[in-house]
């Protein structure tokens, strides 16, 4: 086999396929109306169609209803969770000390305390707030929440 150089370089065999050579006659297999059928747009010159369009009947995507959306205040919101609570140093938490921890991103305004993981140490919540199992658990390990 020669040395690979950019002026012999070729696909390997098989990989490529002759173009189809539509209207060449009947013995071709796709002569006279060219594999396109009969009569309809889809058979015409320049006969297409925008994606989507059914014709003039109501699309699928105006039938169906529209639902949900992506509220822009998602940023602000971060879940902290028990056994990241465990592994800081403060003894008073609040939002602005998760962000010095790193617990919590920078943007984040507000903080809520889930059930995941363990606490086994007395911390006081200030501003934040907790579901109830997580509330539960603080309590449990002598901790407070205003």
């Amino acid at each position: 086999m020669s040395e690979l150089q950019l002026n012999n370089l070729k696909p390997a065999a098989g990989a490529k396929h002759a173009a189809r050579r539509v209207g060449r006659g009947v013995g071709s297999g796709l002569g006279k109306t060219g594999g396109r059928g009969h009569k309809g747009q889809k058979s015409r010159s320049g006969g297409f169609h925008k994606v989507g369009f059914e014709g003039g009947q109501m699309p699928l995507q105006r039938r169906l209803p529209k639902r949900g959306f992506t509220t822009l205040d998602d940023h602000l919101y971060a879940e902290v969770r028990l056994s990241e609570l465990q592994k800081m140093d403060a003894e008073v938490i609040d939002v602005q000390a998760l962000k010095q921890a790193g617990v919590v991103g920078q943007m984040v305004r507000y903080a809520k305390v889930i059930k995941s993981g363990e606490l086994s140490r007395k911390v006081a919540l200030k501003g934040i707030n907790a579901t109830a199992g997580a509330r539960a658990a603080i309590e449990a390990a002598g901790g407070s929440l205003e």
